[in-house]
């Protein structure tokens, strides 16, 4: 099964914002959401259970980032890419 990854704006800032290594690390991983984008073994990604029914997905990259998206039919919205400390700060550790 394949899926479109679609990038919001603010992520896409942040993307654009980082250094080349980080960028090539950032785009291996979302282009992996194209084949799985559904938690699994692999500890990489998970299932956060919001209020209100909302459910958004966590995907670590490497130790240094943390990107948040949504599954809606075959498409994958990745709404924000922060880094670890930024998302522990904002997230408080969900």
């Amino acid at each position: 099964m394949s899926y479109s990854v679609r990038i919001d704006t603010d992520a896409s800032t942040f993307f654009a914002d980082r250094d080349l290594k980080s960028r090539r690390i950032i785009r291996a991983h979302l282009k992996d959401l194209e084949t799985d984008p559904y938690p699994g073994k692999a500890g990489d990604k998970e299932l956060l259970n919001l209020p209100d029914g909302v459910k958004i997905y966590r995907l670590h990259i490497g130790r240094t980032f943390t990107a948040y998206y949504e599954i809606v039919g075959k498409i994958v919205y990745v709404n924000e890419i922060l880094t670890i400390e930024q998302a522990h700060k904002k997230y408080k550790r969900l």
